[in-house]
């Protein structure tokens, strides 16, 4: 299988990211937090999980801010090309993850499948992966757990063996039911044996019973003797129980009268203080500082502060004159008259020019007029320019005055709203009765505190009574104390059990002692009956137990031999499983040897595969001999065991093809062996579709397509008042189209961008 396009919404920070994918090797790029591993977490659970899993994990990759209730949940969708013998088929995946309402859709092959349940198996056939934790243990590789191969080993196992066999037979799960069938054959525990030990233990009682039967008879009379004498222990046990819960009935009710009495005194105490909340509440609302309502002193007394900041401002204003000592500047006298010469130096030039020529017949001889004409023609353009500067002069005048002349006015304005203004603060402070701004605010503030005063007392009355009239309470105080004097007759009438301390607890010990002896009586009275009735067995019971013994030792028989086949069993199953192992650990071991000598320059060359635990060992040069590879460096750790799930997935997924997820397992290499590890990927990914997550570009010129990933850029501008600098608050303003552009940015949905693999060196 070939992803082409990928589309993620509500996968955490990607609240939308689609993705074009090169079908070999694809480098999806991008910093810390840019959301790699959520990309990765992505992958897994849309080929491996299904969309009706409610577990905790998928409420954690919902985007932050999203909820169930508004509908939003993680949705995975992607198209995928899978090559079928010699065709090259496309299909479509959509997966909605809403718990039990969670729906998907595959199209493939002209099919279209919404069973979540036939879909997984569906996805398990193209794929090769079976589960979500196989797919994790082999070709999805996070850097900080590419040496964990034990992920799942039932289901490793399995498939390992499917790989070779060319079928899944479950030998995992068939060892654990002929474990758990064998155990429960064979268990001795006194609490729960097995039923080999059943089987043995009822032949024995049998036996038992058979050998006892002849000698019941003799037995007999004795155990009618003890049942009359248990008859006359429970009688008199009885009887003794029935006395002490008479006592502990009248202690229970001296104690539920005095936890009444204790109710209605506490109840007598707070509508006590509720009536001397309400006197002193009363007393309060009658001597207010003001018969103005707070809420319209409040409101006058802001009205005041305005109409005062306001003439204040306004006289501010009007302290400064304004300046209208301007005189225009003098026309120029002499720029007409330079006009009016210049034109006739003009004419005499040209006429002059004229007459010369005609007479004298030389050319020089114009020269003359033709000077004059010119200096007419420079004296035109000196007096076209004081022409035009005046006419600047004038206009800048002009401004200037209708400047003065409009703010000449609006100081009017200013005058008249200072006297409106004014009149409006004295109408006011009348309507307060009061001289000044300073006496309203004295005022507001006692009355504020009266106010405050009078709800904290209603506050106090209402925890002490909620909601109740003050008028009723009263009558509930009286109330009160006359059922406290009747708690208190009730007590007395009881007699010394009341004022016991303990009683209750005493009596109860004694009733439980009491109850105690008069179930041991009717036990022994049932046991001494179920014996006398017990030894009135005769002969036919006798052989009747007989044959029972003769069918409990045929079933004992059969267990046994059960029990032999099932071991059997168990032993062919493991031994074929250890077959199965050496042949895929000696597989591993042929197709690591090549990718580790490449991806080491040669440095290891022999590999090892333990069969029992897939333990690796290589051999190292300078000790001679073989290592476990949890001796090297985590770098040769992380390469060695990334070519043993290369390994895996070749083994296990046979025809099939799986994308391989890798979340920058190179991360510990240095750049050569890093290189050499590329060089493995791109060869690989002729075969497997790769898809390498980095938060380096070093790995760029390598891969078949680039993608990448935008970091947050959110910033916490919440920050409290004590952890901001102390700087002067900036003047508030508007929002200008920077901030809106900004807000926008921040807004907008992540989002991939793709760019062009760089060329390689």
């Amino acid at each position: 299988m070939r992803i082409k396009r990928l589309e993620l919404r509500g996968f955490r920070r990607h609240a939308h990211l689609d993705l074009d994918l090169a079908p070999g090797l694809t480098v999806v790029r991008g910093p810390n937090e840019a959301g790699k591993t959520t990309l990765q977490r992505a992958l897994e659970l849309g080929l491996t999980r299904r969309v009706t899993s409610a577990s905790a994990d998928m409420e954690l990759l919902r985007t932050w801010g999203s909820s169930t209730a508004d509908g939003s949940a993680p949705e995975f969708v992607m198209e995928f090309e899978q090559d079928d013998e010699d065709t090259l088929k496309v299909g479509s995946l959509h997966k909605a993850f809403r718990g039990a309402k969670g729906t998907v859709r595959l199209d493939y092959d002209g099919e279209s499948i919404t069973d979540p349940a036939l879909v997984d198996q569906r996805l398990a056939d193209l794929t090769g992966i079976p589960t979500e934790a196989f797919f994790r243990s082999t070709a999805s590789v996070r850097h900080h757990e590419v040496d964990d191969l034990a992920r799942d080993e039932a289901a490793l196992r399995d498939r390992l063996q499917a790989s070779i066999s060319g079928g899944d037979r479950g030998t995992s799960r068939a060892r654990k039911l002929l474990d758990r069938a064998i155990r429960d054959l064979n268990s001795r525990g006194a609490k729960s044996p097995g039923r080999l030990r059943s089987a043995e233990i009822a032949v024995e009682s049998t036996r038992t019973d058979v050998e006892q039967g002849e000698r019941a008879l003799v037995q007999l009379e004795r155990d009618r003797v003890v049942q009359s004498e248990a008859v006359e222990r429970r009688t008199a046990a009885i009887l003794e129980l029935d006395t002490r819960r008479s006592m502990l009935e009248k202690a229970r009710q001296a104690e539920r009268l005095d936890a009444e009495r204790t109710s209605a005194s506490e109840r007598f105490e707070r509508y006590r203080s509720a009536a001397s909340v309400i006197a002193q509440t009363k007393k309060l609302q009658a001597t207010h500082p003001t018969n103005i309502p707070l809420a319209n002193l409040r409101l006058a007394v802001e009205g005041l502060r305005l109409v005062d900041g306001r003439v204040r401002e306004l006289k501010a204003q009007l302290a400064g004159e304004v300046e209208t000592n301007f005189e225009p500047p003098p026309p120029p006298r002499s720029w007409k008259w330079a006009m009016v010469a210049s034109s006739l130096a003009i004419v005499a030039g040209l006429v002059l020019g004229l007459v010369a020529g005609v007479v004298v017949g030389q050319v020089w001889a114009r020269f003359p007029g033709a000077v004059v004409a010119l200096g007419g023609v420079a004296l035109l353009v000196v007096s076209g320019v004081m022409q035009r500067r005046y006419n600047r002069l004038q206009k800048t005048h002009d401004q200037i005055e209708f400047d003065v002349d409009r703010r000449l006015r609006g100081r009017s304005q200013m005058q008249q709203e200072l006297i409106d203004e004014e009149l409006a603060e004295a109408r006011l402070l009348a309507e307060l009765e009061l001289l000044d701004l300073a006496a309203a605010e004295d005022i507001l503030n006692r009355e504020t505190a009266h106010v405050s005063e009078i709800d904290q007392r209603i506050a106090e009355l209402r925890g002490l009574v909620g909601d109740m009239r003050p008028e009723a309470v009263a009558p509930e105080r009286n109330t009160a104390a006359l059922e406290v004097e009747r708690k208190t007759h009730a007590l007395e009438e009881l007699g010394p059990i009341a004022r016991e301390p303990r009683a209750r607890e005493r009596l109860e010990v004694e009733v439980r002692e009491a109850e105690a002896q008069a179930e041991a009586a009717r036990e022994g009275e049932a046991q001494a009956r179920a014996r006398v009735e017990a030894n009135g067995v005769d002969a036919e019971e006798v052989a009747a137990r007989a044959e029972r013994l003769a069918t409990w030792e045929e079933q004992l028989a059969a267990l046994k031999r059960r029990d032999r086949v099932y071991a059997t069993t168990l032993a062919a199953i493991e031994e074929a499983e250890r077959a199965t192992m050496r042949t895929a650990t000696r597989y591993l071991e042929h197709t690591m040897v090549a990718d580790i000598d490449r991806i080491t320059g040669g440095r290891y060359r022999r590999v090892r595969v333990d069969d029992q635990t897939l333990g690796i060992e290589v051999f190292a040069p300078e000790r001679n001999d073989w290592v476990d590879v949890s001796t090297l460096s985590q770098g040769t750790v992380d390469l060695i065991y990334l070519a043993a799930r290369l390994g895996l997935v070749r083994l296990v997924t046979g025809d099939r093809r799986p994308p391989l997820v890798f979340d920058d397992p190179f991360v510990t290499l240095d750049d050569e062996r890093a290189a050499r590890a590329v060089e493995l990927l791109r060869e690989l990914a002729r075969d497997f579709q790769v898809i390498y997550l980095t938060t380096s570009a070093r790995y760029d010129h390598a891969a078949d397509a680039v993608r990448i990933l935008d970091g947050p850029t959110a910033q916490d501008e919440g920050a409290p008042a004590a952890e901001a600098p102390a700087v002067a608050p900036a003047p508030t303003r508007a929002p200008g189209a920077a901030d809106q552009v900004r807000s926008a940015r921040e807004a907008r949905p992540e989002s991939a961008t793709p760019v062009d693999p760089a060329p390689a060196d």
